[in-house]
């Protein structure tokens, strides 16, 4: 009897344990994309629906999402759409538009499948997606999964759980910011709690070149495709992991998540649009670049990476309801691309000279050029108006968010600095409102602006009055006075010269004299020539990433009459290299100049002290 007993118990808790799995399944979404198995560049998707309760239901692929600003419609790449019950009969589907699909008796829907084309290949002009945003389906080599590319939602159902199990080939290995909860050398399977996250969340499959870092408690992984194999991940990582610790102590010596992975496709050939870059998410970011060799990615992603690796901070912990809440079919725009772009770009410059990678003066030049920058744009146009129409009757106007957007960041930073005698800065403010806010909780659109003055100071509501909801310029020469900086309109600068040669960058990506024509005296002296490849400058290897850095540390910034020893390679009349030093004594010449900026040799020790505050403080130290 005792055997008897625990028989039908031992039934009794599988029948229990069974029945709680399958009221788990019906509960959330089960995708499963199959990479084995590809017709004409498209892959299969197979969704396991959750329950359904209504009697019809409408699926929707995204029409655009977050981070890219452009609406792209990706139900166009959908094709063969269709819905049966648990017998496998076909349930009746009506396509609404591009990217909406009707199902009828909806309570007795079990599956949907289709099949998804990838939008590299497409040559359409009026599809065409930019390629950190698209997809790629290469059978055998390589598959660039942006999710929304091939994953939709019901109506209603955006927070519901789901499941991605991807069948992949037996040596491929899928890098991605998510942590698989199980995985075999065929499939990986992951648990993702909603459709915003399953968007944020892009995975590149292939042959693994990968590398890890571990930085500021969080594990960074590069994964790179080419199909040259000619780059390499850990020559990658090891050029990038510089800025990546800076931005780490930026933030306060830990970084907000827990895994960050950087997905890097580098093409074979360049492509007919001309468009390289990155797209931002949360815990990763995904680029598309051209067929350079690993320096040279390493060169363009170092650069890029200041930008979107800051992403972690916004809109991961403070973003508003129109973000949290993404409408992917009648996206609404914020009014907030100050904070989203505007800030993100103004920290991956400041790191820079706060963390002491670059000097005070090269960073003086990089504000010089955000204010150049957006000047090429309409000045007077309130910035809340420029990001609420950024997708239709201000589009073009939407690069100012890179440029203008970045000194909303500057101004403000020093207007708290000012307030708060130095103690308190962007990176405080925006530390206090991811503790308001935070991944989970949105902020309301209108509101942040007086959430923000009642964290600061009643004067902040002002400044977002008069120079963000408001068209009145930012005054640049009051807010640099404030921290002894001039800023001149326009001016003569006298300037060490490195001879106004003009450089570029050869097949091999070493940096040449691409042009001599309008070489000054002193280029003469020294004794450039056109082909010249730029070798060292003082002893120090040049690179075209570290080109600007040494100039302006070696000449720019170096005492007039300093010897200057550039070697380079030239080849001569037989066809032969040869490799020289030219040498010269540092002079100066004048140059015309706009948007003039220099530290103010007058500056009184509270402008000093502010200066000190607002260009190098530590965020802990606060």
């Amino acid at each position: 009897m005792r055997k008897l007993w625990l028989l039908l118990l031992v039934l009794s808790l599988r029948q229990i344990t069974f029945a709680s799995d399958e009221l788990i399944k019906n509960k959330e979404y089960q995708f499963t994309l199959n990479l084995t198995r590809v017709q004409n560049d498209r892959i299969q998707v197979t969704l396991k629906a959750p329950e359904i309760k209504e009697s019809e239901i409408i699926y929707n692929m995204p029409k655009m999402v977050p981070g890219t600003y452009s609406v792209y419609n990706f139900g166009k790449f959908i094709s063969d759409f269709k819905a049966t019950d648990k017998k496998g009969r076909t349930l009746p589907v009506t396509q609404l538009d591009e990217n909406r699909w009707k199902i009828g008796k909806a309570k007795d829907l079990d599956q949907i499948t289709y099949w998804a084309s990838d939008t590299f290949d497409n040559t359409k002009k009026e599809d065409l997606v930019f390629e950190p945003a698209g997809t790629n389906i290469e059978e055998n080599k390589n598959f660039l999964l942006n999710t929304h590319g091939f994953i939709g939602y019901f109506d209603g159902m955006k927070r519901v759980p789901y499941e991605l199990t991807i069948i992949k080939p037996q040596q491929f290995y899928g890098s991605t910011p998510l942590k698989a909860v199980k995985t075999t050398p065929t499939a990986d399977t992951y648990r993702i709690d909603s459709y915003m996250e399953v968007v944020d969340a892009p995975l590149m499959y292939n042959v693994p070149d990968t590398a890890m870092m571990h930085i500021g408690g969080a594990e960074v992984l590069v994964s790179v495709y080419t199909a040259k194999k000619d780059v390499q991940s850990d020559i990658i990582a090891q050029n990038i992991k510089e800025i990546l610790e800076a931005q780490k102590n930026y933030l306060g010596g830990k970084l907000p998540v827990e895994k960050y992975a950087f997905l890097i496709y580098v093409d074979d050939a360049y492509n007919t649009t001309g468009s390289y870059g990155a797209l931002e998410h949360s815990y990763s970011s995904v680029y598309y670049l051209p067929p350079f060799n690993s320096q040279q990615i390493a060169n363009q992603i170092r650069g890029i990476a200041a930008h979107e690796f800051f992403h972690i901070v916004t809109p991961l912990n403070i973003h508003s309801e129109e973000i949290g809440d993404f409408d992917y079919i009648n996206p609404k725009m914020s009014k907030h691309l100050w904070l989203y772009e505007g800030v993100t770009e103004y920290f991956a410059s400041h790191v820079q000279v706060n963390q002491k990678l670059i000097s005070p003066e090269e960073y003086l030049i990089k504000l010089r050029s955000y204010i150049a920058g957006s000047l090429k744009y309409n000045d007077t146009l309130p910035f809340t108006v420029l990001s609420k129409g950024a997708l239709d009757v201000h589009e073009n106007q939407y690069g100012n968010v890179y440029q203008k957007g970045a000194l909303i960041g500057l101004a403000l930073d020093i207007r708290l600095r000012e307030l708060s005698g130095g103690k308190y800065g962007i990176r405080n403010l925006m530390n206090d409102l991811a503790k308001t806010y935070g991944k989970n909780r949105s902020f309301k659109d209108e509101e942040l602006f007086d959430k923000i003055t009642e964290l600061t100071y009643p004067q902040i509501r002002e400044f977002f009055r008069k120079h963000v909801e408001g068209s009145q310029p930012i005054p640049y020469s009051e807010l640099f006075n404030t921290v002894g900086i001039i800023y001149a309109p326009q001016g003569t600068d006298m300037v060490n010269t490195f001879g106004q040669i003009i450089i570029g960058q050869n097949k091999e990506g070493q940096v040449v004299i691409s042009g001599t024509d309008n070489m000054n005296d002193f280029g003469k002296k020294m004794g450039y020539q056109e082909g010249d490849v730029i070798l060292e400058i003082n002893g120090e290897a040049v690179t075209s990433a570290n080109l600007p850095k040494i100039v302006a540390q070696q000449v720019t910034n170096a005492p007039v009459g300093s010897e200057l020893k550039v070697t380079v390679s030239r080849k001569s009349k037989k066809g032969n290299s040869e490799t020289l030093t030219l040498k010269g004594n540092l002079t100066q010449t004048s140059v015309e100049t706009t948007h003039l900026l220099r530290l103010d040799p007058a500056a009184t020790e509270m402008q000093k002290q502010l200066r000190q505050a607002w260009l190098f403080s530590g965020l802990q130290a606060d």
